[in-house]
């Protein structure tokens, strides 16, 4: 026995999903003021999916390929909200402008035309987040306990998984 309890929900993909989006969405607008001075303007909403992987490889492409996918939205949406703030385009014009460009194009845009290396945004952007259970000392009691980690970093080389074996098992 693994000691997971799998039998959550009658183990129904739609009844998980269902609990962790609604847990999400209600701790999201929950912790929001801690993120940010400007209140919500519009109640949020996500989806989601319960995708089950036979092996570790099919997890890893499919993480890789989601933070790949990251990479890409904010690239797009990086130059589009340049060319409509810096640029004076409106959001049509903008959306036209890069109807069909490639990530390069985005790339020169920017750099030509207002002087900005994409490779220079924080890696949150570029990255997405990643978040991780580890190991960690409670200073008062001095007791292991597990604590979430934000990482944002490159999950689709092999260094990420090479120095955290463990994580898929």
């Amino acid at each position: 026995s693994s000691g997971i309890n799998a039998e959550y929900g009658g183990r129904r993909a739609s009844k998980i999903i269902s609990t962790v989006c609604s847990t999400f969405t209600s701790h999201y607008v929950f912790h929001w003021p801690i993120f940010c001075s400007q209140p919500l303007k519009y109640p949020p909403s996500f989806d989601g999916r319960v995708v089950l992987y036979p092996v570790e490889k099919d997890l890893r492409n499919y993480l890789s390929w989601r933070q790949a996918d990251c990479h890409v939205n904010n690239l797009y949406n990086t130059c589009f909200w340049t060319l409509v703030q810096r640029g004076g385009l409106t959001t049509t014009e903008a959306e036209k402008r890069l109807n069909g460009s490639f990530s390069a194009d985005k790339n020169e845009i920017m750099f030509t035309e207002f002087g900005l290396n994409y490779n220079d945004e924080p890696e949150v952007y570029r990255k997405g987040s990643t978040i991780l259970w580890k190991q960690a000392e409670d200073e008062q009691t001095k007791r292991k306990r597990r604590v979430l980690e934000v990482r944002h970093c490159d999950i689709i080389g092999d260094l990420f998984w090479e120095e955290r074996p463990d994580l898929i098992v």
